[in-house]
C-alpha cells in the first residue's frame, strides 16, 4: 500500500472525469468509479507486494502528474522524434501526451470491416462494441496501476478486425511524451474475430530531459484461429515513468506472439499475461537494456487453461553502471491442461560489478501429462571469447562492443517485420557503444 499520497489524484476526479473519454456511459462510469474506489484503497504498488517485491514506485507519488486535455501543437513536437519512430509501411494512431493527433495520424484506406480508430470516437460513436470487449482479457483490476487507469484514460486505440480478414499492414501505436510532468493513460482493445491476421505496433517515446508518467493497458482478443503478432518498444525519458500491462486471451487454436524491447525510462514496469485455449500458441520474446541508475521490471504470466496448449519464452537483459533489472517469469498449467508444452529461458547480460539484476522464473504445473522446463543464467562476457577476437586483431574495447551487440542482437534478429527490425537495431546502435560496429554489416 502507498503512502497515501496518491489521494491528490481521487480528489481531483470529480473534475477531471466529466472530461475523459465515455464520460456519458452509465456503464463506464460505473467501471471508472469501482477502479478509483480500489485506487483510493490500496494507491501504488508497494515492494510489499509480492508482485513488486523488488520494484519501488515511491518516486511516481512524490509529484503529481498533470492529465492533458489537448495535444500540443505538432509543431511543438520535435519532428525528429516522429520521423524515427513512425513506420511508413503501417496505418499509425498517434497520440501526444495521450491525447488522439489526427494530423500526424494515417488511417486512409482500411479494408473494408476493419475498425481502427481512437478509443475516444469508439466509444462516441459505437459503445456496444466497445462494452462487450471491455474488462475480459483484463478482467478485474488487480492492483493500482491497473485501477488508476481504468479510472483516468482519456484515449487509446480500439482496432477490431472480422473474421477471416487479413490485414496486409501492421497498425501502429505511437504514444510520444513531449511535456514535462505530464500524465498520458492510454486504454487499448485489440479485438480478432476467428480467423483473422494483424500486425500490432506499440511505440512509447518522450523527449529527453522531461519527467512524465505514462499508463497503457492494452487487452487483446484473439478468437479461434486467430493470430496477432506484436511489437512493443519503449525508449521513454531518462526521467520518465512507464507502466504498461498487456493482457491477451487467445481462443482454441489461435496464436498470440509478442517482442518486448524496452531501452529508455528512469523506472520502467511492463507485463505479459496470456491466457491459453485449446491448442493455442504463445511466443515472448524480450530484450531490456539499463544503464545509469535506470530501474526495468519486467513480469510475464502465462495461464495454460486446456489442452495441447504450447508456449516459449525467451527474455535477454543487457544491465551496465548502478542499473537494476527484474525479470520475474510465471507459467501456470491448470488441472485440465493436459499435453502442454511450454518452455521458459532468461538470460543476462551484467557490464559492471554494480549492475544487479533480479530473476524469478516459476512454474506452477496442476497436470499429470506435460512437458515444461526453465533456465536462468547471469554472468558477463566471456573472457575467452574477447581474447579470440584480440587474437584476430579486433582491440579489447570492439571486441567487447561486439559481443554485447550480438548478445541482444539475438534477439532483433527474431524479428519478422523489417520494418520493426531495422528500428530495433537503430536504436541498440544508438545506446549501445558502437566502436567495431556497422549497421550495413547486419
Amino acid at each position: 500500500m502507498s503512502n497515501g499520497q496518491h489521494r491528490q489524484y481521487v480528489q481531483q476526479f470529480d473534475s477531471i472525469g466529466p472530461t475523459l473519454a465515455g464520460a456519458n456511459l452509465p456503464w463506464l462510469a460505473a467501471r471508472r468509479r469501482t477502479a478509483l474506489a480500489q485506487f483510493d484503497v490500496s494507491g501504488f504498488p508497494s515492494p510489499r507486494d509480492e508482485e513488486w517485491k523488488y520494484t519501488n514506485v515511491s518516486a511516481i507519488e512524490k509529484k503529481l502528474f498533470r492529465q492533458q486535455a489537448t495535444a500540443d501543437l505538432p509543431s511543438r513536437i520535435d519532428p525528429g522524434l516522429i520521423d524515427r519512430y513512425r513506420l511508413t509501411d503501417a496505418w499509425a494512431l498517434v497520440f501526444v501526451n495521450g491525447v488522439f493527433s489526427p494530423e500526424l495520424s494515417d488511417l486512409a484506406d482500411l479494408p473494408a470491416g476493419v475498425t481502427a480508430t481512437p478509443m475516444s470516437r469508439a466509444l462516441a460513436e459505437m459503445p456496444q462494441r466497445v462494452e462487450r470487449a471491455f474488462g475480459h482479457a483484463c478482467a478485474h483490476e488487480h492492483h493500482g496501476f491497473v485501477a488508476f487507469n481504468t479510472a483516468f484514460f482519456g484515449e487509446g486505440l480500439f482496432l477490431c478486425v472480422p473474421a477471416d480478414c487479413v490485414l496486409d499492414r501492421p497498425v501502429q501505436l505511437l504514444q510520444v511524451s513531449t511535456q514535462n510532468d505530464t500524465a498520458a493513460n492510454l486504454r487499448n482493445l485489440i479485438v480478432l474475430d476467428a480467423g483473422a491476421q494483424a500486425t500490432l505496433i506499440e511505440i512509447f517515446v518522450g523527449q529527453p530531459g522531461n519527467s512524465t508518467l505514462t499508463t497503457s493497458v492494452t487487452e487483446v482478443l484473439v478468437a479461434e484461429n486467430a493470430s496477432l503478432d506484436c511489437y512493443s518498444l519503449q525508449n521513454e525519458a531518462d526521467r520518465g515513468f512507464l507502466f504498461g500491462g498487456l493482457y491477451a486471451s487467445v481462443g482454441p487454436s489461435g496464436r498470440f506472439d509478442h517482442t518486448n524491447l524496452s531501452l529508455g525510462g528512469l523506472l520502467v514496469r511492463q507485463e505479459i499475461h496470456a491466457d491459453l485455449g485449446e491448442a493455442a500458441q504463445c511466443n515472448l520474446n524480450g530484450l531490456f537494456l539499463g544503464r545509469q541508475r535506470q530501474h526495468v521490471d519486467n513480469h510475464t504470466l502465462i495461464h495454460h487453461r486446456a489442452p495441447r496448449g504450447t508456449s516459449r519464452e525467451h527474455y535477454r537483459g543487457i544491465l551496465s553502471d548502478r542499473a537494476r533489472g527484474v525479470f520475474q517469469g510465471r507459467i501456470v498449467v491448470h488441472p485440465d491442461a493436459q499435453k502442454t508444452d511450454a518452455q521458459m529461458n532468461n538470460r543476462n547480460l551484467l557490464l559492471s560489478d554494480d549492475a544487479e539484476i533480479d530473476t524469478k522464473p516459476q512454474l506452477e504445473i496442476h497436470a499429470d501429462d506435460v512437458k515444461c522446463a526453465h533456465g536462468v543464467a547471469i554472468g558477463q562476457l566471456d573472457p575467452q571469447s574477447v581474447f579470440y577476437l584480440e587474437s584476430r586483431g579486433v582491440d579489447s574495447e570492439s571486441a567487447r562492443n561486439m559481443l554485447t551487440f550480438a548478445f541482444a542482437n539475438a534477439m532483433v534478429e527474431q524479428i519478422r517485420l523489417p520494418s520493426v527490425k531495422s528500428l530495433a537495431q537503430d536504436e541498440l546502435l544508438a545506446l549501445l557503444p558502437q566502436a567495431g560496429i556497422r549497421k550495413d554489416w547486419l
